[in-house]
């Protein structure tokens, strides 16, 4: 049965296509055959549907449904959004502060956090996801937490400490609040466009239940690539050993991998996680084993500790192995020229967020106070396409709000002139590229191609337009109302 979508500016020229058993029949203006149903759309924009790269789907859905923290301007601000949704009989789940934008430029300490929690247990992470500050009545579940690296008596848990936390955290969640949040950020992801996710989970990120329940959802929702970020055995049903497997931590957290200190902290360089020789054996065994390996890797460190891995896997497996399994790299946002020679030739996928550049970066914003001149060579989006490395874009949600136009435009208005790319490569990079980063076929209107696509009230190269719907595989998985009126 053919559904013929009329009345449309379909990229590419065409204004109607045809639509039938998931795929894209017919392109052009005057359709020739019979349908079944015809879909006006009212002279709207047609694009390929995006793909996001790398999300936390229950993280950002909490975010949705929990406590909200990246509007707080002051830490006064966060104190009173807690007092007004702390309960003493369920866990309150928070996530967004970035103190670097405050005015007292410091997080609240426990002693603060604990006199307006009441009682209650309270996760609240950092924007960055890398640090977290925890109620004295959640650092209790979990005694682990006082001795491990990254605790602190007072002030923000990182490194150890925080996984173990997050962990307690994330068992205080009903399974109704998990199957809300889910939802919640599916259905958000479908109405800004996207057709397909890729969920970077992990031991000591949502666990491997949360993964299942995810990986289970069906209809009419985005479809979801799973990554488990462990060495080791995958869970069931992922795609690759490979998201947020830890090289190292975040820039905002002080946890990043350096070879220089800090800036603002020379007592410190970040925090590596894993060896050369534990990323090349990782590599060496997801190579022989046919799937995806790949990593989060951040500072400069622990580029060079992943280039050398790589290197060392190479000898084991050859180029052309590594190159036919599409490894791929979270973040990459610190790496030198020489390194990015290495990974494209070694066809490494660098998946890479762009609004972190937007959030955070030019002379006056965290990357600056974190690391002084060596920020403006940061997420350098220009030369790693330029050197032959696939990009595919992301959100990090909730790192980062999921808006793929925003994505887009962030990536090609980069605040490091030069650094950016065409708005043509940042688009194919957020569509393509994400498919291609999963090992898929997608992202273009063509005969023959999936009917995966997203229907807009305005051109997405010249203004900020709505997502009217969204089609993935010629099934519906979002329509306004005014849409629906049209079919």
């Amino acid at each position: 049965m053919t559904t013929l979508y009329t009345n449309a500016r379909v990229q590419g020229g065409a204004t109607a296509m045809a639509v039938e058993a998931g795929q894209v029949t017919w392109l052009g203006t005057e359709y020739p055959g019979q349908v079944a149903g015809t879909v006006d759309l009212a002279g709207a924009f047609v694009t390929p549907a995006f793909v996001d790269a790398h999300v936390h789907a229950t993280s950002a859905g909490l975010l949705r449904t929990g406590l909200d923290l990246t509007g707080t301007e002051s830490l006064s601000d966060l104190l009173d959004a807690v007092r007004d949704r702390a309960d003493t009989d369920v866990l309150l789940w928070g996530h967004g502060w970035d103190e670097t934008r405050w005015p007292e430029n410091r997080p609240p300490t426990r002693a603060e956090l604990d006199a307006v929690a009441a009682g209650a247990a309270v996760y609240l992470s950092r924007v960055d996801v890398h640090s977290a500050l925890a109620s004295t009545a959640l650092v209790d579940l979990v005694p682990a937490a006082r001795t491990a690296a990254g605790w602190s008596a007072d002030g923000p848990l990182a490194q150890d400490a925080h996984h173990h936390v997050r962990r307690a955290a994330r068992e205080s969640i009903t399974q109704e609040q998990r199957t809300a949040a889910q939802l919640a950020f599916l259905r958000h992801a479908a109405s800004m466009g996207i057709a397909c996710v890729h969920e970077c989970a992990g031991p000591d990120i949502s666990g491997a239940d949360d993964l299942a329940d995810l990986l289970a959802r069906s209809g009419d929702l985005p479809q979801v690539v799973g990554y488990w970020g462990a060495l080791g055995e995958p869970v069931p049903g992922v795609k690759g050993l490979a998201g947020d497997l830890f090289v190292d931590g975040a820039f905002g957290s002080r946890t990043a991998a350096l070879l220089a200190p800090y800036t603002d902290a020379p007592h410190t360089s970040g925090a590596r996680y894993l060896s050369a020789e534990q990323i090349a054996d990782h590599v060496v065994a997801c190579t022989e084993a046919g799937r995806q390996a790949g990593f989060h890797v951040i500072g400069d460190a622990a580029a060079a500790e992943v280039v050398t891995g790589f290197q060392l896997a190479e000898k084991v497996n050859g180029e052309r192995a590594l190159v036919a399994a599409g490894h791929r790299i979270e973040h990459l946002e610190m790496v030198t020229d020489a390194q990015i020679d290495e990974l494209a030739r070694l066809g490494v996928i660098a998946s890479v967020q762009p609004l972190f550049d937007a959030y955070w970066g030019g002379p006056d914003g965290m990357y600056a106070q974190r690391l002084g001149d060596r920020a403006a060579a940061l997420n350098p989006f220009a030369k790693l396409a330029a050197r032959g490395v696939r990009l595919a874009l992301g959100s990090d949600a909730p790192v980062t709000t999921v808006d793929p136009l925003a994505t887009v435009r962030a990536a090609v208005a980069h605040r490091t002139p030069g650094s950016g790319l065409t708005w043509e490569q940042a688009f194919a990079a957020h569509t393509e590229g994400g498919w291609h980063a999963a090992g898929l076929t997608g992202g273009r209107l063509e005969v023959g191609a999936p009917a995966t696509f997203a229907v807009w009230d305005g051109d997405p190269r010249t203004s900020s337009p709505r997502c009217l719907r969204t089609v993935h595989n010629g099934m519906t998985i979002h329509a306004t109302e005014c849409d629906d009126a049209l079919a």
